[in-house]
């Protein structure tokens, strides 16, 4: 299988040890993997914002490199959720279907395609506190959703469990939205910033020394948050723990 690697915008600019983790990661696990020089963003942030054409010629871009590849792997489920489900700003040409059907979050991708069963390399002695975005939960469904009451499971939740001194701090609102939203932060500062403070409380109160999660652009904001008001908690992406990070 030949994967081509997608590195969110956030990701490339202010966390790229999440990057380098996927991509070491993937190679530990014997894929084939390229990066595509030429990759900018998916085009998400104009879509979501109602700029059309720009979010098109975005997604043209994002075709003309990925369409070779078998698979399409990237640490972020907002970006996935959009590639697949939501991304129709251009012509659905079998190269743009192709694209669409083979795209995965990283999470998925170890848990269900490749169906990895142990992490040999990985240690970290810390509790944790597991934070899934409104995406990858409820358009990926990577773990069950309180809401609807249904036995539960949780895709990342198994990945960390093989991770050797991990331990996990339940907060009391697993699944509340940490306000964060791409640009609901912005349209909506305040209300965002309420909500990302109450969700790294949550977690702090339950006794998380870290927020882990696949997708950076939740953490960052949580980060910002709780940096601002004082609450002592770190920040880590799915990926650099399962590749080894001791922290």
């Amino acid at each position: 299988m030949k994967i081509g690697l997608f590195i969110p915008c956030y990701i490339d600019a202010f966390y790229p040890n999440a990057g380098i983790a996927t991509l070491e990661l993937l190679e530990k696990l014997g894929q084939d993997v390229e990066y595509p020089m030429d990759q900018t963003c998916c085009g998400q942030p104009m879509a979501n914002s109602g700029c059309n054409s720009d979010a098109a010629a975005a997604e043209a871009l994002f075709v003309r490199n990925f369409a070779k590849y078998d698979a399409i792997v990237m640490p972020s489920g907002s970006c996935t959720h959009h590639v697949r489900d939501n991304f129709d700003a251009i012509s659905q040409t079998e190269d743009v279907k192709h694209v669409r059907k083979n795209t995965y979050e990283l999470v998925e991708f170890l848990h269900d395609i490749l169906k990895v069963d142990a992490f040999p390399w990985a240690e970290f002695p810390h509790k944790v506190g597991l934070h899934n975005s409104c995406g990858t939960l409820r358009a990926l469904r990577t773990a069950s959703m309180s809401e609807l009451g249904e036995p539960f499971f949780s895709k990342p939740m198994d990945l960390l469990s093989k991770v050797k001194g991990i331990t996990f701090a339940t907060p009391k609102r697993p699944d509340e939205c940490c306000g964060f939203g791409g640009t609901f932060s912005v349209t909506e500062e305040a209300i965002s910033a309420r909500m990302g403070l109450d969700k790294v409380r949550d977690h702090h109160n339950a006794g998380a020394e870290y927020i882990v999660s696949a997708d950076t652009s939740c953490m960052m904001h949580q980060q910002g948050c709780a940096e601002r008001n004082g609450v002592p908690i770190r920040f880590i992406h799915i990926a650099e723990i399962l590749n080894g990070a001791r922290a």
